[in-house]
């Protein structure tokens, strides 16, 4: 049986699991969770994330959430297929994990509350976006990029030569903000905006993209 998703197509934790899962080229089912009804708050999904928040995965007997979790399963889970978003050498693999929890904790939170003030607020909720907020939080980003500026300069992708996990969780926030002001916090720096421009040009990326496009 195909690996079930239970999420939104518009959430970015979710897509980083869709976009694992296309990189993977494993066939998936999406079970659609509908978040303005509440849908991730209560039964069934709470059995399957008790903190109420998506996604959660299935594969046979095995139930996770947390789309980190979920991404580094998948990886394990299909080794040898598609393309290898992990690494088997230790020190490759040190790089890559330092990296990912730069993610997790400098990148994320900043743009998450970014994605939050400039798409979700507007677009979403039909609410003003706090201007100071944007702002205080574009140059808290600044500040991160200047650090993947300096590690971009010496290796391709962030974990090294080759495309990885620590790249592909980036993309969905990323993926939001390239329609908004914040573009330019990434463009002004060349770098990370080469980067950028790659990773969301790959064709499992699209293909998450898609998804949206289609629901």
């Amino acid at each position: 049986m195909a690996p079930k998703v239970h999420g939104s197509v518009f959430s970015t934790a979710t897509m980083r699991a869709f976009a694992t899962l296309h990189e993977k080229g494993v066939e998936f089912e999406v079970v659609p969770i509908d978040m303005r009804a509440g849908e991730h708050k209560k039964e069934p999904f709470i059995s399957l994330n008790p903190f109420g928040q998506v996604p959660a995965y299935e594969d046979g007997d095995l139930k996770l959430f947390e789309s980190r979790a979920i991404t580094r399963h998948i990886a394990l889970e299909h080794h040898g297929k598609g393309t290898e978003l992990i690494y088997n050498d230790v020190k490759k693999m040190t790089s890559v994990s330092v990296w990912m929890e730069v993610e997790a904790h400098h990148f994320d939170p900043v743009t998450s509350k970014l994605v939050w003030e400039q798409v979700v607020k507007p677009m979403m909720m039909s609410m003003e976006s706090d201007s100071a907020i944007v702002e205080e939080n574009q140059k808290k980003l600044g500040q991160v990029l200047d650090v993947y500026e300096a590690r971009l300069l010496k290796s391709k992708y962030l974990g090294g030569d080759g495309f990885t996990l620590a790249d592909l969780h980036h993309l969905p926030t990323m993926h939001y903000l390239m329609g908004t002001s914040t573009k330019e916090v990434f463009e002004s720096r060349p770098h990370v905006s080469a980067w950028a421009k790659d990773i969301m040009a790959r064709p499992a990326w699209k293909k998450t993209v898609e998804m949206q496009k289609q629901a």
